[in-house]
Order: C-alpha cells, then sequence, then structure tokens
C-alpha cells in the first residue's frame, strides 16, 4: 500500500466512524473548529449518500479541507467530539480528509460571482494565503498571490511525505483555483509591500515565519536548521546519530525524517517538561514506536566539532517558582553525533503599518496549525472587503 493510501480511511473504517456520530443538534464539533466545518453535517450528507453535499459543505468552510483533515490536531472537533465522553471521540479529520479524497470530483463553483473590478496582492501561498485567494474571489475580487518558491503551500511543503503527502495539497489547490479570478507569481519575492498598491487596491500579506530562532550557544554554526533538513533532507541522510533540539511539531517532523531515513538513533531534547510539548497525543505515540529518545528539561550548552562527529553539550533544566532555570552544575557532554538539528521555532520578518496592507496567518500570530492559519486568512480577506467596500 502505497504512503498516501495509509493516511486516509478505508471504506470499512469511515462507515464505522460515521454511524458512531451522534447527530448532535447543538454541534459543538463545529463550534470548537477555527473555520467552523460542520462535521455534523457532512458526515449526515454522506451517510445518506449526497456526497457531493458533503463535499460542498466542507469546502465551504475550508479552502484546505483535505490536507487539513490529514494533519489538524485533536484539540479542536475532537476534542469537543461528545463521543470522548462516551467512549472515545470519532476521527473527524480522518473522516473529512477521506470525504474528500474518494467523492471530490467537481472544481469550486465561482460562476454565480461577478467581479467587481478590485485586485488584491496576497503576499504569500501558503494557507493563510490561499485561504485569503479564495475568500477574495467568492467575493468577486481579482487575487494575486505572489510565492516566492515554484511550489504553493508554504510550509506545508516541510511536513514529510508520510504524513502529508504532496498530492492532497496539490488536489486542495486544483479544486478551488479554477477561476481567472485567482492567479499565482511563482518565484516571485516582494520587496516593497507598500509600492504594490500602486497597482492594486489592497495587499494581505501571508509570509509566515521565514526565519530560523537563533540559540545564541558556541559551535551553533555546525547545525542544520529545521528548515533547511526538511526542506532538502535526502542531503542530509545519515546512518549515524541524530540529534534534534526542540520540543514542537516540527521538531518531531525532523526526528520522524531522521528515523525514517536510516539513523541508527534520533535523541530530542526538549527544554521544557514532556507535557509542555506542543505535539499532539498520536505525535507523542509515534516517537515512542519510532524509539526516538526524548530527554525533557534539557537544554544545549554547546556544539564541537570532532574526529567522529560532534559533541552536544546540555544541562538540565528544572522549574522554581513557576520559572525555568537551569540547574548548576549538571553540565554533560555528548558524543558521537552525526547530524545536529535546530528546530526551537522561528520568526516573522519586520512589519510595515499602512491601512491597506493586513497581515494574516504565523507572521501575525506566531506559529500556529493549518486550520488556524485558514481562519486567519478568510478573516484577513473579510476585513479587506469591509475596509474596501
Amino acid at each position: 500500500m502505497s504512503e498516501a493510501k495509509k493516511v486516509y480511511l478505508s471504506k470499512v473504517q469511515l462507515k464505522a466512524e460515521q454511524d458512531r456520530c451522534l447527530n448532535c443538534k447543538n454541534e459543538p464539533c463545529m463550534h470548537a473548529c477555527p473555520v467552523h466545518c460542520n462535521p455534523r453535517a457532512f458526515i449526515e450528507y454522506t451517510k445518506n449518500g449526497n456526497t457531493q453535499d458533503a463535499v460542498k459543505n466542507i469546502s465551504d468552510a475550508n479552502p484546505m479541507g483535505q490536507t487539513c483533515g490529514l494533519i489538524c490536531p485533536d484539540k479542536f472537533c475532537m476534542k469537543a467530539c461528545t463521543r470522548a465522553k462516551i467512549d472515545f471521540a470519532i476521527n473527524i479529520p480522518k473522516v473529512q480528509a477521506t470525504i474528500m479524497e474518494n467523492f471530490r470530483t467537481e472544481k469550486e463553483d465561482y460562476s454565480s460571482v461577478e467581479p467587481n473590478g478590485k485586485k488584491i496582492a496576497i503576499i504569500g501561498g501558503g494557507p493563510a494565503g490561499i485561504a485569503a485567494a479564495t475568500s477574495l474571489a467568492k467575493k468577486g475580487y481579482i487575487a494575486h498571490i505572489f510565492e516566492k518558491t515554484d511550489k504553493i503551500g508554504g510550509a506545508l511543503n516541510l511536513i514529510p511525505q508520510n504524513r502529508l503527502p504532496q498530492e492532497s495539497i496539490d488536489k486542495d489547490w486544483a479544486f478551488v483555483s479554477d477561476t481567472p479570478l485567482i492567479s499565482v507569481n511563482f518565484n516571485t519575492s516582494v520587496k516593497d509591500v507598500v509600492a504594490l498598491l500602486t497597482d492594486y487596491d489592497g495587499v494581505i500579506v501571508t509570509t509566515g515565519e521565514p526565519n530560523t530562532a537563533i540559540l545564541n550557544i558556541k559551535g551553533e554554526e555546525h547545525c542544520v536548521s529545521h528548515m533547511d533538513y526538511l526542506k532538502y533532507p535526502d542531503k542530509y541522510v545519515t546512518s549515524g546519530k541524530v540529534a534534534v533540539i526542540g520540543g514542537g511539531n516540527v521538531a518531531a517532523d525532523c526526528a520522524f525524517t531522521a528515523a525514517k531515513g536510516g539513523a541508527e538513533q534520533v535523541d530530542m531534547f526538549v527544554r521544557r517538561k514532556l507535557s509542555d510539548m506542543r505535539i499532539s497525543k498520536a505525535e507523542y505515540l509515534e516517537l515512542i514506536d519510532e524509539h526516538i529518545n526524548v530527554s525533557a528539561l534539557c537544554s544545549p550548552e554547546s556544539v564541537e566539532k570532532t574526529p567522529d562527529g560532534y559533541t552536544l553539550t546540555v544541562h538540565r533544566n528544572r522549574f522554581r517558582d513557576g520559572k525555568l532555570e537551569a540547574v548548576p552544575e549538571t553540565s554533560f557532554k555528548i558524543p558521537g553525533f552525526a547530524l545536529i538539528i535546530k528546530a526551537v521555532g522561528s520568526f516573522a520578518d519586520e512589519k510595515v503599518s499602512h491601512e491597506k496592507v493586513i497581515y494574516a496567518g504565523d507572521c501575525k500570530t506566531g506559529g500556529s496549525t493549518l486550520v488556524e492559519a485558514l481562519a486567519s486568512g478568510k478573516a484577513a480577506a473579510e476585513e479587506m472587503h469591509l475596509k474596501l467596500s
């Protein structure tokens, strides 16, 4: 079975999950969703054989319904699911992704949209940019996306293929972009945001956080950034020991990629407690399944290049009066790493202030989930519409 097929539910699994839905009239799952997708409705449509209505229901709320369903964490609709109080939550995200994979046949219908003659520039082709473009197009705006790489999807393209097949991003984009109202300028960087207002009625910036955070430790230059590693994993393949510094989703992706790439051993060093790691329960269990060692309350001090690789010096941390601090005299050296990856976060470019320049996505809110970035892009489109109406 291909990696792409493994991430979706089988027909039997899909039916079993949908049959568990209690059809809650107060729709707690929808209210917990940042983009207000309605699981009760699309599950009911599918159970009754109205699969295209189910697809439309999902896509009306979420322009990346398939992609989002594959990687959305369990802290939104699943946490609110009434079944969780009885036995366990319905796997709503996977149900959503599988419906889009199995039953989506048409493109988004823009036939009833009347162009309003206004143009909006969107800087960045990630989730927030896609959500902003599709929301604006539905209101008749021409949306031009400026993307500095040759791919749509932004940071989604850094997620390993076994978690998020590239084809899901392509399918979502093909579904929503079939209109002359939306276009993309690939391999195009924008240096002067305000200058675009000469040709456009407004600008929405969705450039994410393209800058890697700094550790400020000796020998940091020997580390590989998570952006470089996840973008070019084949360049850094090793059969030796790999260290990953960080404890979030991106750090977990780096650890999974190294383990699946044949690393002898993968160690994660997390500054705070295990319970503070910003990963889902499923990801934590996968760390265990992949035999990845997680050292919590542990921070790096230095990296040294040696004849047999790299030596990482770390120290232990503790909480005192609610504040994290280093434990004195707990430094120790760990030799023999073939690769050290830093995945401790990133930050956005400096913002400009202008009434017709709106920010959305991670560059506005900081690191977030895909569904939160989509919600931010939709909100930015609505804000721009109100400004220009």
